[in-house]
This record gives structure tokens, sequence and C-alpha cells, in this order.
């Protein structure tokens, strides 16, 4: 919304012709509004608007702006809703006297009158946001399906498709092959749903992804597989997940990394929108174990700066009690990052809570440290560290005056975890307070490689899970410690990073059979009947192979600016799984679960089993 003046007023040069729910329709505005930053066609360009409805963002925020179209809607003489062809927005009506005659007019003009306006584009007050908007807009999805933005996301979803499609199929002839959806279960990885049989105790899963159907072509000869697949994960929503999601499958015969990697570049280069400029290639990469080191993270966002930096030769000998503790330990270290203009933007409450976020998330102290000793906020620990390493560390971390450096020690993959959740934190702080870090009209690919092959377990850390997938083939550099020191194998994985989000994953995969059972039965004590008829196929006479899955709707949301993936799918669940326009999932009548030999255990006292047999309710609505 902004607070507007009037320029223009034409009235009644339409009269209105149907009327929409305001609410449903002030939350598509809402979301027109939040959408991130992206390039598109200049609309604005000689003519009196500087703005379209639809394009306004928190990125204008404090902007003087012009806006021209039609009032939609008016509530009590506080605000209308102005529409053009790209979308809506609110304008605040003025209530000061001194505005009165631009007030009259505003609240006298017929509906659909055409009018021009200017003013300051300003966030909601705080307390006055619209907490059920999404709700509302999955609720009644096919009317938000109408907006600018919706349909924009959707047709561009459609066109990477096509293209992609033409790309693989058509220019380096794979083959598109749909494989099933109905499954069994598989060992290791997500959790997955299960679907219920006819024959008693035995049920289906949904594959969380099509991999051991897509190894089993290779094995066929297929030598090229594709597919647009649907696949499902029972782990909940996220703003990144959703139950049942889209990946662009792959698989080649005959391939290794570097084969891999040339043609999901190539890919992404011919099917990327004209708008959003050309895509660089071949992508940078690093280990898993530099971007740890140098991020915190193995989904690094590289727009931006602000590495973690290794001091721990520095203050071996600190008089710094809880650097020195923690360097006294195996794996100990000291790490830091500088905070650009940290003193110029972020208060003390702003440090203290990053402090907080550190001590209860890591159990670990962090250290703001500032090049100059009179900002140390009376702290006796900055002040020795200052008069201590005050030069050394400036240099170091090539600190500028109104720089601020966060400190910290303890175990080396720990602290490294801890600094790169602060370093978001902090760029969001920052960015908060307007400084630009991350540029989202920039498009930063990464590939990070040589995962390990295995991690502890969290409940038992001497037995070992798949760091990805049982199916994973270890780097050919270290098979020799399979069988004596496997915790320290790398794996032939590979990830794809853009903006700090994964968007694909992928593996050279294990084409022995004797290998495959040896890691799933020896190292980690599966049960390779489960797996029987995987590893037959590979016994009779399985080519080297690997793949990738890129995931569609991540990478789309990432290239539209949208906040959530919802915004990419046409009919998405909801944060917890539900699809609020037909009240999945819903109840079963008893006598439609007999063929299945399932009989549902109520909670006590839950009042479910009475729900059941009532009208279905939306619990998120």
């Amino acid at each position: 919304m902004f607070s507007s003046w009037l320029t223009q007023l034409n009235r009644g040069l339409a009269t209105p012709i149907g009327r929409v729910a305001p609410l449903i329709w002030g939350s598509l505005s809402r979301s027109l509004m939040l959408s991130s930053q992206r390039r598109v066609p200049e609309l604005s360009s000689f003519v009196a608007r500087t703005n379209t409805c639809g394009e306004l963002r928190s990125s204008h925020l404090g902007q003087e702006v012009t806006l021209c179209g039609w009032i939609q809607y008016r509530r009590q003489n506080i605000f209308l809703v102005l529409r053009d062809f790209q979308g809506l927005v609110q304008v605040l009506i003025p209530q000061d006297e001194s505005a009165a005659s631009v007030k009259k007019v505003l609240c006298e003009a017929p509906l659909e009158s055409v009018v021009q306006v200017s003013g300051t584009v300003v966030s909601r007050p705080l307390g006055q946001e619209n907490p059920k908007t999404e709700a509302l807009r999955l609720q009644y999805r096919y009317l938000d399906l109408r907006s600018f933005q919706m349909q924009y996301n959707l047709r561009l979803r459609s066109q990477m498709v096509m293209k992609m499609r033409e790309y693989l199929c058509g220019c380096h002839g794979f083959v598109d092959v749909e494989t099933p959806t109905l499954f069994k279960r598989t060992p290791g990885g997500a959790k997955e749903f299960v679907i219920p049989s006819r024959e008693p105790g035995k049920f289906y899963s949904l594959p969380q992804s099509p991999q051991q159907f897509k190894q089993l072509l290779m094995v066929g000869g297929l030598d090229r597989y594709f597919q647009v697949a649907r696949c499902y994960r029972d782990e909940g929503s996220r703003p990144d997940r959703q139950p049942e999601f889209t990946q662009i499958d792959i698989e080649m015969s005959f391939v290794d990394q570097t084969g891999i990697r040339s043609l999901i570049e190539g890919l992404l280069q011919y099917s990327w929108p004209s708008d959003k400029g050309p895509v660089g290639v071949p992508f940078p990469s690093m280990t898993f174990a530099e971007a740890l080191a140098s991020y915190g993270t193995d989904k690094p966002d590289t727009r931006f700066g602000m590495k973690i930096v290794d001091v721990s030769d520095m203050f071996r000998n600190t008089g710094a009690g809880f650097l020195r503790d923690a360097l006294s330990q195996p794996q100990g270290s000291a790490k830091a990052i500088r905070v650009p203009e940290g003193v110029k933007y972020l208060k003390r409450k702003d440090i203290e809570s990053i402090r907080k976020f550190a001590a209860d998330h890591f159990d670990q102290e962090v250290l703001p440290v500032f090049p100059e000793a009179n900002r140390n906020w009376n702290s006796p620990v900055a002040k020795v560290v200052m008069e201590e390493q005050g030069l050394g560390l400036i240099r170091r971390m090539e600190t500028q005056e109104e720089d601020m450096v966060l400190l910290t020690a303890g175990e080396h993959e720990s602290v490294c975890s801890s600094l790169g959740k602060l370093r978001l934190e902090c760029a969001d702080l920052l960015e908060a307070r307007g400084v630009v870090l991350r540029d989202p009209a920039l498009f930063s690919f990464l590939w990070v490689v040589d995962f390990p092959l295995f991690l502890p377990k969290e409940e038992n850390p001497r037995e070992l899970v798949s760091a990805h997938h049982p199916f994973t083939a270890p780097h050919p550099s270290d098979i020799h410690l399979l069988h004596t020191e496997p915790e320290k194998v790398r794996s032939q994985h590979y990830d794809l990073v853009l903006n700090g989000n994964e968007i694909g994953g992928g593996s050279i995969r294990i084409h022995d059979a004797q290998l495959q059972r040896y890691i799933l039965e020896t190292l980690l004590k599966e049960d390779v009947r489960l797996l029987s008829h995987l590893l037959q196929a590979l016994d009779s006479g399985a080519p080297p192979h690997g793949g990738i899955a890129l995931g569609l709707d991540r990478l789309i949301c990432l290239v539209t600016g949208a906040s959530s993936i919802r915004d990419v799918i046409a009919f998405p669940k909801s944060f917890r799984g539900h699809d609020l326009l037909s009240s999945a999932p819903d109840f079963v009548p008893p006598e439609d679960l007999k063929p299945y030999h399932i009989q549902v255990s109520w909670p006590t006292g839950s009042g479910a089993e009475k729900n059941s047999l009532n009208q279905p309710q939306h619990p998120e609505s």
C-alpha cells in the first residue's frame, strides 16, 4: 500500500461488471507487492506512471512512485484498491485536514474511475498483516490463478520444461520414460508415503525418486533416460519443500562427473529465460570441505563475501579464556567473519540477538570485536583480544573502520556451521537496513563435490548411514578405505547450488553387484532382500552410469523470484501438507477401509471419530 496524492481523476469511465470478495483480492495484491525482484520488460516507459500496480514489492519500500489505474474497491474511506493490467495495490486515503479535498474526491469517486496517484511505498503496520492470506489463496486457488504473478510463474515454468525436453530428447537423444508411482519401501533416505493394498499386511510405497528404476533402465540398455518425475516424501512442508514435488530426472550410461556437469550446464543455458540474462559456463566448483570451511554450509550463497577465516594460529597463547579452552581440545579452532559496516548498521540488540542464537543453537560463545577499542562495549574479553592481536586480526580480516568482526571458537565443524548461520543472519539484518548484498537479479551457480560417502548415525555414532543414498559410488581414490576406515571415504556425489539453494543433486552409481551388497549389508546393516531385484540386475551386466535430478519447483521459484515454491505450483499443499481447496487428506468411512484390512485406532478424546462422520473442515483457513 502507499500513501497517495491525487493528481488526476476521471469519473465514471466504466461501471463495475462483477464483485469479488475483497479479502481474497487483498491477499492477491499482497503476494504481488512482496514478490522478489525480477527482470521484466519496461512497462512504464514513455508514460506518466513510474511503475505498474502489479510490480510493487518489498524492494520498493520508501520509494516515491506514480501509478495509474481503475478504482476496484474502497473500504470505510480508509483505503482503496487500485487495479491496472498487471495487478493490484492498496492506496491509503489521506486522513489529515490538509488533504481534505483529495479525500473527498477519492471517497466520492465511483468504482471503476480512472485515477493517477503519487506517493511513498510503505508496508503494512505491525500487527495488521493478513495472517490467513496464504490459506485463503490456497482455498480459493482458482481465483488466485488469475493473478498476473501466478500466470507469469506457471507460463514461464511451462516454457522452461519445454526447452529442457527439446534439449535432452531433441538435441542429445535422451528417451522420455515414465516410471511407476506404486513401488515398495526403499531402505534409507526420506520417509515414504505408504499405500495399502487388498492383500493383508502388504503395502505399496510412493517413490521418493525414480532412483532404482533409472538404474534398471541403464542395465536394460536404454543408455540415456529423462523424465519430468513426480516424487513424494512424507516429511511435512517447508517454504522450499512439498510432500509431492517435481524433478527433472536424468541418467546416462558410460559417463563420469564431468560429463554430467557439462550436460546440466548446457541444459540450463539452453532453457534459461532470455529476459534473465545469459548463463555463463562452466559453473565454478568447490569441495564439500572447502564450502564448509569458507561458508559454513554445503550450499553457499556466493553472491556476497563475509567468508569464514581461520584465526586459530593467532590465539594459541591467548589470555581470553573461551578461546584458550576451545583451542586446547581436539579439532579445536578459532574462526571469524567480517561484517561490513556492522558498526554503522547493526544495533546493540542485533548483536545480542546474534550471540543468543549461537548460544542456543550451537552452545557457542560469539564475541563481537570492533577495530576501535572504545566501541567494544566495555567487554573485557574483546579488549584482551584487541590488546593481544588487534593489529594482526585487522590485517587478517581486512577490516575497515566501521566493520565488525564476529569471533568464536570450538570444534571445527560446529564453529563453521555456527558462523555459516550467523553470516546469513547478518546479511538479513544489513539488507533490512538498506545495504545491498545479494543482488536478486544475479544468478550464482556453484557445483559442490567430494561429499563424505557416510555419516555417523545420530542415535548411534558408531554405526553409519548414507550421506545421500546407498547407491552412490565411492571416490576412486578412497576405495581402499572402505574396509578399514569407511567414515573417511569420499563419494562421487555432486550438488548444484544456486544463490544458496540446492537445486540439484546426483552421483555416479555403484554398478558392481558385489560392492553394492557389501555397502548395504556390511557397512549400512540393511536387509538386502529389499533390494534383491536391483542386486540381481547389477549382476547381469550393468554399464558404468550416473545421473542427477534437478528440483524443478525450487529452480522455477528462484528464477521467478517467488517467496515460496507454492507460488510456482498450480495446486500446492499448505505448510502442513493439506490441500485446502479440496480438504485433503480427508476421512474415509470404515466400510471403505475393509477391503484393505485396515482399522483406524482413534486417539483418546480426540473427537476425530465423530468428525469423520461430519462435514470436513479447513484446519488452516
